[in-house]
């Protein structure tokens, strides 16, 4: 498949995927982006979640609009030095709270068309943010980057049973597809007590871990629960920095950017 000429600038490619929903994909998309954007990097994030689009709300975007310029779609930016910008389907819709009702062919094209009409301009990383699953989104998304050579997949699960073996299946998928698999992060891996600031564990922890060594994975790093940082009620740009969190994405952060200077 001809390569996208709107990425031409994007150095690197990321996609965040999971085989279960609800196990911090877009959380975890956008601290990711915003530890970049604090290493000075430059940093685009695309959100091919059509039916549950939520990566507006974590940066604080809810009821903004895309521009159309004589080159195409303009992303929407996050912040006054335009080092982050986003492209979701949740600007295009008249009440955020409308559903997306769409069958696979026009799920596709949309994707494609975030793709080749968003005028990306520079970016150092291009995020995409993806539904759970093996479904039409993610397959179509692994077709049109592969040919700009991306350096691949973040997975993403928690430590319970259910979601490792969902991931599970994510493995085999990305393996099939041909697309290279960066490492995996236990989400949620234990809560940060708000008054005495110590970690439990609530859905047992290590799972994803021992999944790495099973699958000879790259193993990210655990990320807990804080409750100070309430991702879907938050504008996670102004929060996220003054969060225990930080610390966390910092290291998982030095990790993805060690794999992606790797030589080829």
């Amino acid at each position: 498949m001809q390569q996208p000429p709107q990425l031409d600038k994007v150095k690197h490619i990321l996609l965040v995927m999971s085989g279960k929903g609800g196990v911090g994909k877009s959380s975890v998309t956008t601290q990711l982006a915003l530890s970049l954007v604090a290493r000075g990097k430059t940093v685009g994030v695309l959100d091919i979640d059509l039916c549950g689009p939520s990566i507006p709300r974590m940066l604080g975007l809810d009821g903004k609009g895309i521009h159309q310029s004589s080159a195409g779609w303009i992303p929407v930016f996050a912040d006054e030095k335009k080092q982050l910008c986003c492209m979701s389907i949740g600007f295009m819709l008249e009440n955020k709270d409308d559903s997306v009702v769409w069958r696979g062919p026009k799920k596709t094209a949309m994707i494609r068309q975030f793709l080749t009409d968003t005028c990306w301009g520079e970016l150092d990383y291009l995020i995409v943010d993806t539904p759970p699953g093996t479904s039409d989104e993610n397959i179509s998304i692994v077709e049109h980057v592969k040919a700009y050579n991306p350096d691949g997949v973040v997975l993403v699960t928690t430590p319970q049973a259910v979601a490792l073996s969902d991931v599970r299946k994510q493995v085999s998928f990305c393996r099939q597809v041909g697309i290279p698999i960066v490492g995996l992060i236990e989400n949620m891996s234990g809560f940060i007590c708000p008054h005495c600031s110590e970690c439990n564990n609530l859905f047992s922890a290590g799972g994803g871990e021992a999944m790495s060594e099973e699958f000879a994975l790259n193993f990210l790093g655990r990320v807990p629960i804080d409750p100070t940082l309430t991702a879907m009620d938050t504008d996670l740009v102004q929060q996220f920095p003054k969060s225990s969190l930080f610390p966390v994405f910092e290291k998982i952060t030095e990790k993805v950017e060690e794999y992606s200077s790797r030589p080829e």
